[in-house]
């Protein structure tokens, strides 16, 4: 799966990852539910963390199509929001 950090690039990372990725989509959703700014920056910190720990770059000139877009890392809570479907940000 092709991951996309607006603002940083795609990685490329194996669907066995999906599973972590989904548990921090989660848990951000609550904290943004919630109003929790504090554990929504360090949720989202963590979310991007796993995503750059666990995928590997693809280079800056590789055009391919992103599966999932996640957003920078200095996003607001109401730019989120508008990212967010029923699901969170990554569907599943």
């Amino acid at each position: 799966m092709i991951v996309r950090i607006m603002g940083e690039g795609q990685r490329e990372l194996a669907d066995s990852h999906l599973a972590e990725l989904n548990r921090l989509d989660d848990e951000l959703l609550r904290e943004m539910q919630s109003g929790d700014e504090k554990g929504f920056r360090r949720t989202l910190a963590a979310l991007l963390d796993a995503v750059r720990t666990l995928g590997a770059p693809l280079p800056d000139d590789a055009l391919e199509p992103s599966e999932l877009i996640l957003p920078s890392p200095d996003a607001t809570l109401d730019e989120v929001r508008e990212m967010l479907s029923d699901d969170g940000l990554i569907p599943g």
